[in-house]
C-alpha cells in the first residue's frame, strides 16, 4: 500500500523514468509533447473511463503520438480528481452553465460518477436527465477552458525537456560510438 502512495524509489526518480520512457519513443519532440499535452488536458473532462479513448482520437486527429497522450492522462488520478472536479464544476457555474445553491466542496463525485456508470448501464434516462444533467453540465462547460489551459500548459513545458533529454541521449549515443571506433 505504501509503494501505491508513495514511490520506493521516490517521485524524483519515478518522474525521470517517465521522461525517459517518454523521451524514447520514437517521434518527434513536438509529437511526444502534443502527445502528453492531448492525454493531460483530456484528463480535465468529466468523461471518466473514456479518458484512455478520447485522448488516443484527439491525438489521432491532431496526428501527433498517441503514446505519450496515454501517458499524459495520469495527470487525472485519484489525487488530482478531487480537485480537478471542483474546478471544472465551479467554473461551469461561473460561466452561468449551473442553477441552484449546490456548492462544489459538499458535492460527492465519486458517488455522482458510480451513479452515473449504473444509470448508464441500466438505461435509466430518467436518473441521467433528472440528477446526472445538473451536475454534468456545469462540469462539461468548465472543462472546456480548463482543457485548452492545460493543453498549452503542459505542451510548452514538456517540449524543451523532452528536446534537452533527446539531445543529450544522442550526444551519449555518439561519444559512445566513438568510443568504440578509438578501441582497438
Amino acid at each position: 500500500m505504501r509503494d501505491y502512495i508513495w514511490p520506493r524509489t521516490g517521485w524524483k526518480r519515478t518522474f525521470m523514468y517517465v521522461l525517459a520512457r517518454l523521451s524514447r519513443i520514437p517521434a518527434s519532440s513536438q509529437s511526444i509533447a502534443a502527445g502528453f499535452a492531448c492525454g493531460a488536458a483530456i484528463s480535465f473532462t468529466p468523461f471518466v473511463g473514456l479518458h484512455f479513448v478520447l485522448s488516443a482520437i484527439l491525438s489521432w486527429l491532431f496526428r501527433v503520438n498517441i503514446m505519450s497522450s496515454l501517458v499524459g492522462t495520469v495527470v487525472g488520478n485519484p489525487w488530482t480528481f478531487p480537485f480537478i472536479w471542483v474546478w471544472i464544476y465551479e467554473l461551469g457555474r461561473w460561466m452561468g452553465a449551473g442553477s441552484g445553491p449546490e456548492e462544489a466542496h459538499s458535492m460527492d463525485f465519486s458517488g455522482f460518477f458510480g451513479g452515473l456508470l449504473e444509470a448508464a448501464l441500466r438505461m435509466d434516462v430518467k436518473f441521467m436527465l433528472e440528477t446526472a444533467a445538473p451536475i454534468f453540465w456545469p462540469m462539461f462547460v468548465g472543462s472546456l477552458p480548463t482543457a485548452a489551459v492545460a493543453w498549452f500548459a503542459f505542451y510548452f513545458l514538456l517540449k524543451p525537456v523532452v528536446v534537452t533529454y533527446k539531445n543529450r541521449r544522442e550526444r551519449r549515443r555518439l561519444k559512445r560510438m566513438a568510443d568504440k571506433v578509438e578501441t582497438p
